[in-house]
């Protein structure tokens, strides 16, 4: 990996370069991601994102933080955040802004425990497919500390295989449609990894196969939704 993401955070935090980020997917055409966006204040997130926050409880940890934004934010409120993402550039670029409980880490490599677990910016991509996702769900299970939750969004992109006459079109054969590759560019890199879309019914039943219990708290404009998920009592 080039660490493209982190590459672009870290550029912008300290002036170097305000170039766009091109993102594209197995299934759309590249679109320009504006970088300022990642550093968003509170007021210009999104609906959903700002539900997540006002939810968050108790210790907290931020899973693939980006520019630390959610983390920042949650910090300022008072709340003890941990920090974590793949990117080292991104983590220094959190670093730089102010965050100091921060770590370059894969979530399933997560030891520690929580009472908020959260997810943002479609959250759900952190599973990468269908199959893995009760693995996944299993771990941060296990990262929860008693009364924890998980707050996570996504969203359902079978609207994007309908057709003009409001039909679904999908080939059956092929893995579930919200598995995608995504591919981000950037300075002439780039990096492609698997991401997932995925729909509230089959997040709530991969919940259920691994005792807990996934309830939609707020649908957003874009076929999106926030999910709270905790452990069945």
């Amino acid at each position: 990996m080039n660490d493209v993401f982190g590459t672009a955070l870290l550029d912008f935090q300290t002036g170097k370069c305000k170039e766009d980020i091109l993102t594209s997917t197995s299934i759309s055409d590249e679109e320009t991601l504006s970088v300022s966006y990642l550093f968003r204040t509170y007021d210009e997130m999104p609906m959903l994102e700002q539900t997540a926050l006002k939810l968050a409880k108790g210790s907290i940890l931020d899973i693939g933080c980006g520019a630390g934004s959610h983390s920042l934010h949650l910090k300022a409120k008072g709340f003890k955040v941990k920090s974590i993402d793949i990117s080292p550039k991104a983590i220094e670029c959190c670093q730089l802004r102010g965050l100091d409980n921060v770590e370059v880490l894969n979530v399933l490599d997560e030891t520690q425990r929580f009472d908020t677990l959260l997810l943002l910016m479609n959250g759900s991509g952190v599973f990468q497919s269908l199959e893995q996702t009760p693995k996944v769900l299993n771990h941060l299970k296990k990262l929860l500390n008693k009364n924890g939750q998980i707050l996570v969004d996504s969203s359902d992109i079978k609207y994007m295989f309908e057709d003009d006459d409001g039909g679904v079109w999908l080939d059956t054969h092929n893995a579930y449609y919200g598995e995608l590759v995504y591919t981000v560019r950037y300075k002439g890199k780039e990096d492609s990894f698997k991401w997932m879309y995925l729909d509230f019914d089959r997040l709530k039943t991969a919940c259920s196969i691994v005792g807990l219990e996934c309830i939609k708290i707020e649908e957003g404009p874009h076929h999106d939704f926030l999910a709270q998920i905790k452990k069945k009592e």
